[in-house]
């Protein structure tokens, strides 16, 4: 796939940045967005496996890459950005994914846009159990951990250095960390970088997680639904990002749904086997 082009649209709820790859109409068309902290790049590795001619957006959502980066009270700011720019765009997708978080934020965006897209892939999405919404719990730990990360990098290169040996980058695939480091730092204004999602912002998203209930939208969708689901790691203290938050049941709560259970992957796995990820995401469409 060559070089995307990046674009911006101006919603509601501020500047969201998009990247295309070829045109709409000239063969499968994709939409992507990305995990928590994460930003459209990262989705590169992936895009690059798909067959020639594939029409592909990538989403910078709110509060994520060079997107407007504001404090996140709830996901619904995160998914109505994305609505909003998925109704200007026009485009039926034939295949909508979304990794994580982007996978809470797909079904919000897919029930508002049924006519937009024919198929969901949830990639492990942050879609946990259903009392965990009727019963909140507090998330502000995960905030205040997120929120001490570092912001100030001399470039992506350090930032590559400092995490290829750490988990859990070190499953990834070298090529998509190298995407992640190059895509996700913006200039300090100062000589040096800082990171496209602020800390404070990312913070904010972990400690929303729970703050929009999707099972009333779940039973609404009647698109097919693939999930692709990572194993639940056994922790011991500190909290494993590398584990799934997705329930083996969730699939049933769809209408059509097929969960495909991936156990020598991680929640990442689209960093650790973008080739993999694209042809499950491809074959199903």
């Amino acid at each position: 796939m060559t070089n995307p082009q990046e674009h911006h649209f101006l919603s509601s709820h501020g500047d969201v940045c998009y990247f295309e790859w070829g045109r709409a109409g000239d063969g499968l068309s994709v939409l992507l967005l990305h995990a928590t902290g994460f930003h459209a790049r990262c989705w590169d590795k992936v895009v690059d496996a798909f067959p020639d001619g594939t029409h592909v957006v990538a989403v910078d959502q709110l509060g994520h890459g060079r997107s407007a980066r504001p404090e996140i009270k709830d996901w619904t700011m995160i998914a109505g950005a994305t609505v909003e720019l998925v109704k200007s765009l026009g485009v039926t997708f034939d295949v909508a994914v979304g990794h994580s978080m982007g996978g809470h934020c797909l079904v919000q965006i897919a029930a508002q846009l049924p006519d937009q897209i024919k198929k969901l892939v949830l990639v492990d999405p942050v879609i946990v159990s259903r009392e965990t919404y009727l019963n909140p719990p507090d998330y502000s730990a995960s905030d205040q951990m997120v929120s001490r990360r570092r912001n100030s990098w001399t470039g992506p290169d350090e930032m590559f250095d400092r995490f290829k040996d750490r988990h859990p980058y070190k499953l990834w695939d070298p090529a998509v960390l190298q995407d992640y480091c190059e895509y996700g730092l913006l200039p300090d204004g100062e000589g040096g970088f800082e990171l496209a999602c602020p800390p404070q912002t990312e913070g904010s998203v972990y400690a929303t997680s729970a703050s929009v209930d999707p099972y009333p939208l779940i039973e609404a969708i009647e698109q097919p639904v693939t999930i692709l689901r990572a194993p639940q790691l056994a922790q011991e203290g500190a909290f494993d990002f590398a584990s799934s938050p997705t329930p083996s049941g969730l699939v049933d709560c769809f209408a059509n749904g097929t969960d495909v259970y991936l156990p020598d992957l991680t929640h990442f796995m689209p960093m650790q086997n973008p080739k993999r990820i694209a042809e499950l995401i491809i074959s199903g469409s």
